[in-house]
């Protein structure tokens, strides 16, 4: 089996399947293609050599750890590896990556019929399950994929070394864990702590490209709501702007859906974070904590503002400043080589001097996201991380203050650049009052 160099972008039909399974199981293949060119098959992101870096540093990742084979089921890592993106994940999909030889994705069988419509893998590499192993309480789609790997004899090779599972991904359940144990007795099974996540933290000079269209989205976005904020508009009406603006986009920076919905902490529930909306009217006096992010081809540019409606309360205005200093000082601290910790220290510091604290991580890594989050799962900007960043990772740096009864939160998506930091988007930083 040979990995073309530049697979055939054309429309598909029909199924290709080959020998029969035990108890009338099939192991399909994706369809073979045609001549007749398809407008609506996705040329590929990245060109072929990108998409081999990323493959050759995994494998060299999995080579350290002593893992002959892994099992990718993180959406957004099997989009990295493969440029697969279509709303399947809410069912058990597979990336198998062996130490050597081409990669398998597996997919439900109506998934995988039209994957190479985003995917660069040739359809002999696009494999779906039967739609009776969906949603059945006594059986897994894991234990046709297990048959399957074992019918073309990658079993045997992969017992070299252990097997890395990511234990931690949002769409790998135990289910699917207990279903892979039991049908691969001979597999030491590990977990492989996020591989392809830290190797996702230093982007290429192209992912840095998507992320700066998709700043251009969120510009837009955040305008959106701003203009949208004010005396008498309920939360709901202001999140429907959001929506509107995040798959508008701003002309050829289309928008993307964004792995996390917009957050409106408003008003005295500013206190917490991750509130959402209602359809609370807002009122005079109102402080309004926007979290939202543009997205572009899966790359996610955070952003948080907070928009006053009224007059700000002086303990407000002592936050405005404490934070505004405090950013400041975390981006004049960053650059290629600095310690992640050495950002969380600068930042403590200056909250210290104003008699303030706070005990949340400050940010995180940031870049290709599928809901439920847009962090990578990987570095956190805090006392405790002993990354050393490196020039093109990107981080979003949320300076967000959740006191009793009020917030205040600013954030920027930053990457790492040698000499220092530099922002994705370019928006006041002050607290904004209408």
């Amino acid at each position: 089996m040979r990995i073309v160099d530049n697979p055939t972008r054309c429309s598909r039909v029909g199924i290709v399947s080959s020998t029969q399974f035990p108890m009338g199981n099939r192991d399909y293949a994706a369809p073979e293609p045609e001549q007749t060119p398809d407008d609506d098959v996705r040329p590929p992101l990245f060109t072929r050599a990108e998409y081999d870096r990323r493959l050759k540093a995994v494998r060299e990742q999995m080579e350290y750890q002593g893992l002959s084979a892994l099992i990718v089921t993180d959406p957004a890592n099997i989009f990295y590896l493969t440029g697969y993106d279509a709303w399947s994940f809410y069912t058990p999909q597979l990336l198998f990556v062996p130490d050597e030889g081409e990669m398998l994705l597996h997919l439900r069988e109506m998934d995988a019929n039209g994957a190479f419509r985003t995917a660069w893998l040739p359809p002999e590499q696009i494999v779906g399950y039967p739609e009776r192993y969906v949603h059945r309480p006594h059986l897994h789609p894991f234990d046709w994929i297990a048959f399957s790997l074992r019918r073309r004899a990658l079993i045997a090779r992969a017992t070299r070394g252990a097997v890395g599972l990511e234990m931690d991904a949002h769409f790998f359940s135990p289910k699917g864990f207990r279903s892979l144990l039991n049908a691969l007795p001979e597999w030491k099974l590990v977990d492989c702590f996020e591989l392809v996540n830290w190797v996702r933290a230093v982007k290429s000079e192209a992912e840095i490209q998507y992320m700066r269209t998709a700043a251009r989205v969120t510009t837009a976005v955040m305008q959106a709501a701003i203009d949208t904020i004010g005396v008498g508009v309920p939360q709901n009406m202001v999140a429907a702007q959001i929506a509107r603006a995040q798959a508008e986009g701003d002309g050829e920076a289309w928008g993307d859906f964004p792995a996390i919905v917009p957050m409106l902490p408003t008003g005295t529930s500013a206190d917490t974070p991750h509130l959402t909306w209602s359809d609370r009217v807002l009122t005079e006096g109102d402080a309004v904590v926007v979290e939202l992010a543009g997205a572009h081809r899966r790359y996610h540019v955070p952003l948080a503002r907070t928009v006053m409606l009224g007059e700000p309360s002086d303990d407000l205005l002592r936050l405005e400043d404490a934070v505004a200093e405090g950013l400041q000082v975390v981006l004049d601290t960053a650059a290629e080589g600095v310690p992640v910790r050495e950002l969380a220290h600068a930042w403590n510091w200056s909250l210290a001097r104003r008699g303030l604290e706070k005990d949340s991580r400050l940010g995180y890594s940031v870049g290709i996201g599928y809901p439920p989050d847009w962090g990578e799962r990987t570095i956190s900007i805090r006392t405790e991380d002993e990354t050393v960043l490196a020039e093109n990772m990107t981080f979003h740096v949320i300076c967000g203050m959740w006191m009793t009864g009020f917030g205040y939160e600013v954030s920027e998506s930053v990457r790492i650049t040698r000499s220092g930091a530099e922002t994705f988007t370019s928006f006041p930083r002050s607290l904004i009052r209408k």
